[in-house]
């Protein structure tokens, strides 16, 4: 949602500093940053995506935006469109604070059968009303969750005349409500995060809701405030399971913001874990709060933000400040006796990715292969695959001519994928931010694969097929030129392939 310190900023401080923010000219700009495939606002701050929702052809991404300061501030909604997941035009504000409070994050669904009666068919947003906490600290009842409604697409919203629909039961931390409907409860469900742990609970119509169940006390990664939850269900073999994602800030597996996740069963009522693992979505420093979307049918679409509290206020981008990672599609997989939760990049992207397409086959690395000129027009902007039928230590390096490298490549003998961007380019602006981070590798087959997508200033890594994912930012002085696989033992790459991105998007 936010970090954690900002919660006992006063409302007239931190306004204060956003007006100081505002009237403050803004940095130079830095075109050579914007990504092209990932989305960003056109200007100022972005953090959580919120309300997700599939319709009518059209994805719908809604996000905490501040549109006055390039730093985080009162929240609103901003919103953003795409028909295939690449290419996104940014909306008119969707939802402004008001006298209840800000508005921070939560999920939006279609409302099919009009149990809210707003209408067949509407457009429900679930979301947080956040008020200050120094006007509230006596009671800690400054959060809420409340509704607002769209009969156009999403065009305009109406607020609920009865918000809030589920009133603080006296806690610090009530937020980021994740709705949507269960079929064999005949209800919808709310998965909210509450203080260090997750709480459920139930509705018929949106508005009068009863609490199920509490999860969570004791078990994953406590180092920091749980936020921003998402409960749906996987089929592995035929069989149905329960996928909970629970962001959590700090306390992630490099420090800083990440999302773990838990495998069970869901009962309508209780969420019944089958490990007590703590386990990670994305073991890079930069992909938080993600959720998924609604009403995407057998597809399960999540998205993240791509940034870490640790210094999101700082990143030096300008005018706008953060984006949102790739969309990824989430599937199980049965690693021997353990499942895991995968992630890979919609193949919306890959379709995308087209242009200059080169494949190369049977390379030796011992100890170094220079790509750059097999590859024409490297540029900034693409996708890289690797296979190899049996995977040794490696470091496929990205540098330009001041010396400032970007490596990304596997460790042997801790069995883990890494990046290292700790000479990456721009890195003093956060003590936080450079670093060797590093993810386990979960397959334990000889062969392995990685696919990596580069795009302007961060790059995601999947490997094995999604069962590991790395995403981290990196600012280099001038652009990346040359592309070198090292190996010192020896690597034999099975096959290689690189495309770059057929047509700008914004």
């Amino acid at each position: 949602m936010k970090k954690s310190f900002l919660l006992a900023l006063s409302l007239a401080s931190l306004t204060h500093l956003t007006q100081a923010q505002t009237a403050a000219p803004l940095p130079p700009a830095t075109p050579q940053y914007r990504p092209a495939y990932h989305f960003s606002p056109a200007r100022m701050w972005m953090n959580d995506p919120n309300g997700m929702v599939y319709s009518q052809g059209v994805y719908h991404l809604f996000f905490q935006h501040y549109p006055e300061a390039m730093v985080w501030g009162p929240m609103h909604w901003g919103h953003a469109t795409s028909k295939d997941l690449v290419h996104w035009q940014e909306q008119p504000i969707a939802l402004f604070p008001d006298k209840l409070g800000w508005i921070f994050s939560g999920s939006a669904v279609i409302d099919e059968n009009n149990t809210a009666g707003f209408g067949k068919n509407a457009l429900v947003a679930i979301f947080t009303h956040h008020n200050d906490p120094e006007e509230k600290k006596k009671t800690n009842r400054h959060q809420y969750q409340s509704l607002a409604y769209s009969l156009d697409q999403g065009q305009t919203w109406t607020k609920y005349a009865g918000n809030p629909v589920l009133p603080n039961p006296g806690i610090q931390d009530f937020r980021d409500p994740k709705v949507s409907w269960n079929t064999a409860a005949g209800k919808w469900i709310m998965t909210l995060a509450t203080k260090d742990r997750i709480t459920f609970y139930s509705s018929p119509d949106l508005k009068a809701w009863t609490k199920e169940s509490e999860f969570g006390e004791k078990l994953g990664a406590h180092g920091g405030v749980w936020e921003c939850p998402d409960l749906f269900p996987l089929t592995l073999d035929g069989k149905q399971q329960w996928v909970l994602l629970v962001s959590i800030n700090p306390g992630g597996p490099n420090s800083g913001s990440a999302t773990q996740y838990f495998i069970g069963q869901f009962d309508g009522k209780k969420f019944t874990p089958a490990s007590t693992a703590t386990r990670w979505v994305d073991y890079g420093k930069d992909n938080y709060a993600g959720v998924t979307y609604a009403n995407t049918g057998a597809r399960r679409i999540f998205q993240g933000w791509m940034s870490n509290w640790e210094y999101a206020n700082q990143v030096p981008t300008s005018p706008w400040r953060n984006a949102m990672t790739v969309p990824r599609e989430l599937a199980l997989r049965k690693v021997g006796a353990d499942v895991f939760l995968t992630s890979q990049p919609v193949p919306e992207i890959g379709r995308a990715l087209t242009a200059g397409s080169v494949k190369l086959q049977n390379l030796t690395v011992k100890p170094t292969l220079d790509l750059t000129g097999k590859l024409p027009g490297l540029g900034d902007k693409f996708q890289l695959k690797m296979s190899t039928r049996q995977l040794t230590d490696f470091a496929l390096v990205l540098a330009n001519g001041r010396g400032e490298e970007l490596v990304i490549g596997y460790d042997k003998k801790a069995n883990e994928y890494y990046v290292d961007r700790s000479k990456s380019g721009l890195v003093a602006f956060s003590d936080k931010f450079p670093g060797r981070h590093a993810g386990p590798r979960r397959a334990t087959t000889p062969a392995a694969d990685l696919t990596l997508l580069v795009d302007a200033s961060s790059v995601e890594v999947f490997a094995d097929q999604g069962l590991t994912a790395l995403s981290e930012l990196f600012f280099p002085s001038e652009p990346f030129t040359t592309l070198t696989v090292k190996s010192a033992a020896g690597l034999s790459i099975s096959e290689l392939s690189y495309s770059r991105l057929a047509t700008e998007a914004k």
